[in-house]
């Protein structure tokens, strides 16, 4: 079978803010990102492309289709599709229980944001090497979606830390 990877999003909540009269859509608000400061390197202007951080990510085996996934979540998606790959492929979990497990994210400078589920021996050990260990709410750790495929079937796993959800048909 097919399968596509496809995140979207509006940015910033509900984009804009503003929605097209009579349709009910809102429009995105990736233009936040650049600027309007002269000689800016994001200075808005022709040609450009406004800083996103959507990225659908697809895994194959022998070229043929084995994981649709995302993780939605600004500069978290990165970190969370590492961590899925890295539960699902290096630790053999299921999909469901690789998306429920508690999750990091690395901040700026030696930040470190952790879900209260780890293990306080863990960040005070991080704070010892030298590292600002904090402790974050669900939110802050994006949501994922996967879909898998078996041998003999699909799995559809969903992220109960955000809206969203997997599909197949």
């Amino acid at each position: 079978g097919m399968m596509v990877s496809y995140i979207q999003s509006n940015y910033m909540g509900f984009g804009s803010g503003i929605v097209i009269p009579g349709t009910g859509i809102s429009l995105q608000n990736r233009g936040n990102g650049f600027s309007l400061i002269d000689g800016h390197p994001n200075q808005v202007g022709p040609n450009k492309r406004p800083y996103h951080t959507i990225i659908p990510a697809f895994v194959t085996k022998n070229n043929q289709p084995l994981m649709s996934f995302g993780v939605m979540g600004g500069s978290m998606q990165p970190q969370g599709h590492v961590q899925m790959i890295t539960r699902i492929f290096d630790y053999h979990q299921n999909p469901q229980a690789a998306i429920d497990a508690p999750r990091w994210r690395v901040m700026q400078g030696m930040k470190v944001n952790f879900e209260p589920e780890f293990d306080i021996k863990l960040l005070k050990n991080l704070a010892q090497k030298g590292h600002e260990t904090l402790t974050g709410h669900y939110f802050e750790f994006g949501g994922a979606q996967i879909i898998y495929k078996f041998e003999d079937g699909y799995l559809a796993a969903s992220d109960p830390r955000k809206d969203g959800q997997a599909v197949g048909f």
